[in-house]
């Protein structure tokens, strides 16, 4: 049944189907053919076009439709929106983000730094998995497949269905839908799993022993090794640590042990440390107790660490930082206030401070982070710079950046160092008084590295643990009697001979006191 409204539709509905029969009879279709005032509603409708003719099919059922244009057009336009909601919705499950630990770097901190962030020899994971460039190493990586199923007499299949009962849970550790099907995505794990572990165990317990020849290209702490670690602490070259606990209590028979991956990460990648301050004795004990093969001691299995960096960074801040409770720093008036050139200003860089009469010392620990400051003297550990300095420092940062559950302490060191060291002068102050030591070309070049590390990170001076610390150097610093004391020992009491002006200037100007007095003396009291 068709419905339909206004009167001059259903003439013009009625004309449509006289010039279709008279189309199918042969009858000519001029205006003379029809009726009067068919004719005169006919040039009605060509003068005045009305709007276009708006049908309603209604079904026999009964039931009532609105009116809507037939616009296949816009009907897909919904429905594209439509999957796009759905797949939003899958996106947003409860739960999806708790897991979610490895991820891709924003583009606002990888502008200028690629390389930083993107491995150069070996992808691990999904995220660099098959890049043209990085396929050279996949040889290797089956060699050392082959390596652990021939050393211990494992199928193929028994690590296989092991990573498969662990594959969504693993996937949920990544951002972003993974492309890969099931089958590679568990093939791409089980291969890279067993690369990372043949690298770590060979570093601890000497590749040979695991039946490497002395010259293996790969697997032998020389050669490539420093470039391969580089890429291997990338945030986006990560496989999930449970992952690499079950390959590996598979190979060792404990399929259910957990933290031993850890203990070898930190060995593995001990070369990349940013310090080379011996450790205290009690350190010391403790991380090789650590590295033994015992599987009921791990000093890390309490903090759930999720990965290979996350492992690396927590060493480094192994009794890491306590800061103190947040403190806002103080907004000084524009005559006497911090200076504020930068949004993530602490403090003022090293040349300032010493003109201000503040002292810098090395600090002897191997906590890179553990800065203190007493009386005017600040005592900083001891840094080590190299060519993989800022790729670790980047992926760091990146971390505590995107990832909620870990604190901003590096991130926080970081952005104090790169406060104090503004030119290479800066650089070469603490590098003579033992603060820093560099591989790179100049101290040029280790100023630049540090100004832009954190060139655009967002980040709260006030929620750092050091905010306490700068407080009370910029407190110093603003005291003028200090800065008027540390001008006047530059000045005059820098070396021997000004010394020496300095004093002969004193007894020069006493003398010439006593000569006025007695002078004057005379003349008011004659003898």
């Amino acid at each position: 049944m068709v419905a339909v409204f206004n009167k001059e539709h259903l003439s013009w509905y009625l004309i449509t189907l006289k010039l279709r029969e008279a189309l199918e009879s042969g009858v000519p279709t001029t205006p003379a053919g029809f009726s009067g005032q068919t004719r005169e509603l006919l040039q009605k409708q060509q003068q005045e076009p009305s709007e276009s003719l708006q049908i309603v099919v209604r079904p026999n059922d009964g039931e009532n439709y609105e009116e809507e244009d037939d616009n296949p057009t816009d009907s897909e336009w919904v429905i594209s929106i439509k999957e796009k909601l759905e797949q939003a919705c899958q996106d947003d499950i409860a739960g999806s983000w708790a897991k979610l630990c490895i991820y891709r770097i924003p583009h606002y901190l990888r502008e200028g730094d690629d390389k930083a962030y993107v491995p150069q020899i070996v992808s691990l994971g999904p995220y660099h998995h098959g890049k043209r460039r990085l396929r050279q190493m996949d040889r290797h990586k089956w060699r050392a497949l082959h390596h652990v199923l021939k050393r211990t007499n494992h199928d193929i299949k028994v690590y296989l269905d092991a990573v498969k009962k662990l594959e969504e849970k693993a996937r949920t550790c990544y951002e972003g839908s993974i492309s890969l099907s099931s089958n590679e995505f568990v093939e791409m794990m089980v291969l890279d799993g067993c690369f990372v572990l043949e690298l770590f165990r060979g570093a601890a317990e000497g590749f040979k022993q695991l039946g490497y020849p002395r010259n293996d290209p790969i697997f032998a702490m020389r050669g490539s090794m420093h470039s391969i670690q580089r890429d291997m602490i990338m945030l986006e070259n990560q496989i999930p640590l449970f992952i690499l606990d079950r390959i590996l209590g598979i190979q060792l028979g404990y399929p259910d042990q957990k933290g031993l991956v850890a203990r070898l990460t930190l060995q593995f990648f001990d070369p990349l440390m940013p310090t080379d301050e011996p450790m205290s004795k009690s350190d010391r004990n403790k991380l090789e107790s650590s590295l033994g093969h015992s599987t009921t001691f791990d000093p890390l299995s309490d903090q759930g660490c999720v990965h290979c960096l996350d492992v690396f960074r927590r060493s480094l801040l192994r009794t890491g930082p306590q800061p103190e409770p947040r403190i806002w720093i103080k907004r000084w008036s524009h005559g006497n206030r911090v200076a504020d050139k930068r949004r993530q200003q602490l403090i003022h860089c090293v040349t300032e401070l010493k003109e201000a009469g503040i002292k810098f010392t090395k600090r002897r620990t191997d906590r890179f982070w553990d800065i203190k400051f007493k009386n005017g003297i600040l005592q900083i550990p001891r840094l080590l710079i190299h060519d993989g300095t800022k790729s670790l420092f980047l992926n760091l940062i990146a971390f505590e950046q995107c990832h909620l559950d870990c604190s901003n302490d590096i991130t926080s060191y970081v952005v104090f160092m790169d406060n104090l060291i503004d030119s290479h002068q800066d650089v070469s102050y603490l590098h003579y008084h033992g603060i820093i030591e560099h591989w790179l070309g100049s101290d040029a070049e280790v100023a630049d590295l540090f100004n832009r590390l954190c060139q655009e990170v967002v980040f709260d001076i006030n929620d750092s643990y050091l905010s306490s610390l700068s407080e009370n150097v910029n407190r110093y610093y603003n005291h003028r009697w200090n800065t008027w004391r540390a001008s006047l020992k530059h000045n005059y009491f820098s070396n021997p001979w000004a010394i020496l002006s300095v004093v002969a200037a004193v007894v020069l100007l006493l003398l010439t006191f006593g000569q006025s007095f007695y002078g004057i003396y005379g003349y008011y009291k004659p003898r």
